[in-house]
């Protein structure tokens, strides 16, 4: 295990081969099960340029290396009131003081809890090898299950969010066989912008219910315009049509359906009447 104390060393060590990055390691450890741990990992949890969440040129940069916790307590806008209820819900106490936001995006899991705010955000991940830096919309960094758009000589070295201002309402929830740790069997994030007590734009990302977290675009267009109290009668079941439920272990497709429009309905109602 390699424990580089700057980026520039990091990055290093990845150009002369492939390594498993290791920031928290909630999800690293826990997914080899009775394996051997892999030959080469890279432990980040030293580098001071991972950390930190700061705002600069219209955006927000919260470094790779941010924990939950360390997002949780930050002095944020309410822009990020749905990121923060989303990191409540990840693990316990203890992975949410140790697992970070990055880790939660490179995992790639359709249930990532992190993944559905961060796509309301329309938040862009920023990436980093010995040869430079690249930017990546998170639509197109998660590409499927476990999979991303990440190349063996890359890591995440943070995520943008760009700012937003004004009245902005925001809010997420989770269907789980439980309150905390637990899988989501569906989850959903809202985020609005309102003026003159209607919404002037309206963005809402589903998890659990495909390959990959997505936005759901024909229920984002019908919300414009609309009054910001009593949105959630305005949800119809084919602004879901785009999604993939599965059957599981959890749930039924089925269920999984009529579950994200209920959703849908009782976060736009309460996002709408948040003043």
């Amino acid at each position: 295990m390699f424990r580089p104390r700057n980026l520039s060393d990091a990055l290093g060590y990845l150009a002369e081969a492939p390594a498993v990055v290791l920031a928290g390691g909630t999800d690293v450890f826990p997914s080899l099960g009775d394996r051997p741990a892999p030959p080469r990992i890279l432990d980040v949890t030293a580098v001071s340029d991972l950390r930190g969440i700061a705002r600069a040129e219209g955006h927000w940069r919260i470094g790779a290396g941010v924990t939950w916790a360390e997002l949780i307590r930050a002095d944020l806008p309410a822009q990020f009131d749905a990121l923060k209820a989303a990191g409540r819900q990840v693990g316990s106490v203890q992975i949410q003081t140790t697992g970070t936001i990055a880790g939660n995006i490179c995992n790639a899991s359709p249930a990532a809890d992190g993944v559905p705010v961060l796509l309301t955000l329309d938040a862009l991940v920023e990436l980093a090898s010995a040869g430079g830096r690249r930017v990546v919309a998170l639509a197109d960094f998660v590409t499927g299950v476990r999979k991303t758009d990440l190349r063996p000589d890359e890591m995440v070295t943070a995520v943008l969010v760009p700012a937003i201002d004004g009245d902005v309402r925001a809010g997420f929830e989770k269907l789980g066989a439980r309150a905390y740790l637990v899988i989501s069997i569906v989850s959903l994030a809202v985020l609005l912008r309102i003026e003159a007590g209607t919404v002037a734009e309206g963005r809402v990302a589903v998890g659990a219910c495909s390959p990959v977290p997505s936005r759901l675009p024909a229920l984002e267009r019908d919300l414009i315009g609309m009054p910001a109290g009593g949105l959630g009668n305005g949800v119809r079941a084919d602004h879901f049509d785009g999604l993939a439920p599965i059957d599981d272990v959890r749930a039924s497709a089925a269920y999984r359906r009529d579950a994200v429009a209920t959703l849908a309905r009782r976060m736009l109602d309460r996002c709408g009447a948040a003043a």
